[in-house]
């Protein structure tokens, strides 16, 4: 016997433990911290378009997840199966009892729960929708079934409350909300300068620059708090391209914040940050999941000193415009970089990327053309 999935429904808001505009890296470190709940996880996305893809979590047999494309935040919650035993699901809102094992939700139980809504197929309210249809099946049965007080509640949905009344669209970017206060909104890239971080709430925070040579890892602790890991720098192969022997006694070590998608390598001398590695947390690639995603922009030269709109390329372009934007001649030659190399458990379709070295940075690309990485230095 299963035990029963026990969650509760907050219109506009989450549905169990999971909230409407929480990231797809948190959400999947909550499920595996529920692996009881969640033995078995699907991510379904579009391997065509993987770095601009909606991407979907089928939690068997119940629920559904649906992230945005963009910012890769939990925009829609589909709870179906209802009658499904393995396991029981108990549905409430608030004090009440609107589903379980033994009670079954009807259309006249939803209109005693949540009141009277427009007329329809389903039953829609604001940031709720209750749908009398599993999975589609019985499209176009219209009849008198909208008036069938007894009409049993298929699948149940949860996303977030429209500003102005509308439907919201199924591939809409996530309102920002109270979930993702204190998270990074977007990444300004600098060459030879550094970063500048800005967090949500939008506009009601200050951003925050890190720059290269000057930014210490005590900077870094109190700005951003305590990194989610510290680690030596051990990897030396890349020591072999370089120029010069000036840092190949300082071997550095990392700050790593795996909830922003950074990374710092700072001196072992100085203590300053010496690199800045962005992560645009691709499905299908070896590094999807390590790190949350972080939204990007590379800011170039402006064209005068009074441009205060400097032209800027993006996360989601492709290689070979980036590629142009830092150098019109044509991209350098590239290096082979097989992430799975020293991990015989990990097997991936295209599990090599392609490192492309500029002047001041490198981009880790994909078969595709997407930008998995970006490296400032």
């Amino acid at each position: 016997m299963f035990p029963a999935l026990d969650i509760d429904i907050r219109p506009g808001s989450g549905l169990g433990i999971f909230e409407i505009g929480a990231s797809l890296w948190n959400i999947l470190h909550i499920l595996h911290r529920h692996q009881e709940a969640f033995p078995q996880v699907d991510v379904k996305y579009d391997p065509d378009s993987s770095v601009l893809t909606p991407i979907i979590l089928h939690l068997r047999p119940h629920l559904d997840l649906l992230f945005s494309s963009k910012n890769q935040r939990l925009h829609t919650i589909c709870l179906r199966r209802l009658r499904d035993p393995n396991p029981p699901v108990v549905l409430r809102y608030k004090d009440t009892i609107l589903s379980s094992i033994d009670q079954v939700l009807r259309r006249s139980g939803v209109n005693r729960t949540f009141g009277p809504t427009y007329a329809g197929e389903d039953l829609k309210y604001p940031g709720l929708w209750f749908s009398f249809e599993e999975d589609g099946l019985g499209e176009g049965i219209k009849g008198n079934q909208a008036e069938d007080r007894g009409q049993v509640v298929k699948r149940v949905f949860v996303s977030q409350k429209p500003l102005d009344g509308s439907d919201r669209d199924a591939l809409d970017e996530v309102i920002e909300s109270p979930t993702m206060a204190g998270e990074v909104a977007k990444a300004v890239v600098k060459i030879h300068v550094g970063i500048t971080l800005f967090f949500h709430p939008i506009g009601s925070t200050e951003p925050l620059h890190i720059r290269l040579g000057e930014t210490t890892a005590q900077d870094l602790t109190v700005d951003l708090g305590p990194p989610s890991r510290k680690h030596y720098k051990d990897d030396d192969r890349m020591t072999i391209h370089l120029t010069s022997n000036a840092n190949e006694e300082d071997r550095g070590y990392f700050y790593n914040y795996f909830q922003h998608g950074l990374d710092f390598l700072i001196s072992g001398n100085s203590h300053i940050v010496r690199k800045v590695i962005v992560h645009t947390n691709i499905p299908g690639t070896p590094q999807f999941q390590r790190y949350k995603r972080c939204i990007w922009e590379l800011e170039g030269q402006p064209e005068d000193d009074e441009d205060d709109s400097p032209p800027r390329r993006h996360f989601s372009d492709r290689f070979e415009t980036i590629s142009h934007f830092l150098n019109p001649r044509g991209p350098p030659p590239s290096m082979p970089l097989d992430r799975t190399a020293d991990d015989e458990g990990v097997t991936l379709a295209n599990p090599t990327t392609r490192l492309y070295g500029y002047d001041g940075i490198v981009l880790e690309v994909t078969d595709s053309s997407h930008v998995v990485s970006l490296t400032l230095f």
